[in-house]
């Protein structure tokens, strides 16, 4: 009786460790530690470096993926940490002369674990500029302002439009265009701020005509949508 129970005991201690070694973890579960909600516990399996980025192919929890960071150096085997992402499909890398079906841009990557004891932050931080109650600025006789803009979206979706505004936030480089936000000085139903994608540059505090096309409810997931924003714009510097 006594060697029937063992074997009972054996065998449902197998099927037991079977399903748990089985079991298919989703990505983000980070089963086992007791990591902030939301942050992914990663490992680099393959990288490389092309342009201003570094492409890392990582598995995580049994899935593998491939992101891309802001040029950085890493190891194979490496663990590493992120929060903020946002998804690309079908993204084409002319620097490596490849295309992948789906890509994650990482904001925030880091070698270090975060924190337990630390406060959750939001997953994504405000993405508009802060409003600048110094700026006035005098609107074009051919253009639009960013009340004007706001005001009358759905008319103005698709079309190209001028404006001129100050260069509030600027972020170089990413997914292969720079990010410029402008104000200037009008507000429609708390909207101030207005996001322009550009291969032009822009210097922070310096006013610009920004010419482009308007594009109404962009969202670029992750938490990075605009109810208005330029595309593609062409950015000159005023004296």
């Amino acid at each position: 009786m006594k060697k029937f129970s063992i074997f009972i005991f054996a065998i449902l201690f197998l099927g037991i460790y079977s399903c748990s070694k089985n079991a298919k973890q989703e990505p983000g579960s980070n089963t086992g530690e007791n990591l902030p909600a939301g942050v992914h516990k990663i490992e680099v399996v393959n990288h490389m470096n092309a342009s201003n980025y570094t492409y890392i192919q990582c598995e995580e929890n049994g899935n593998k993926y491939w992101i891309a960071v802001q040029q950085m150096p890493v190891e194979n085997g490496e663990t590493l940490y992120f929060s903020k992402s946002m998804e690309m499909k079908n993204f084409k890398s002319d620097a490596l002369n490849r295309t992948f079906d789906k890509i994650l841009f990482v904001e925030d990557i880091s070698k270090n674990q975060p924190s337990k004891s630390e406060e959750i932050k939001e997953a994504h931080e405000k993405i508009m500029s802060v409003r600048e109650n110094n700026i006035s600025v005098k609107p074009l006789k051919d253009g639009k302002t960013i009340k004007q803009l706001y005001s009358d979206s759905k008319n103005l979706d698709g079309k190209e439009v001028k404006i001129r505004g100050v260069v509030t936030k600027y972020n170089p480089n990413i997914m292969g265009r720079n990010w410029i936000h402008i104000q200037d000085g009008t507000i429609e139903n708390g909207n101030y701020d207005l996001m322009v994608t550009s291969q032009d540059k822009a210097d922070l505090g310096k006013t610009v005509v920004v010419e482009g096309t308007v594009a109404v409810n962009k969202d670029f997931g992750a938490g990075y949508s605009y109810p208005v924003m330029l595309e593609n714009a062409k950015v000159k510097e005023e004296n």
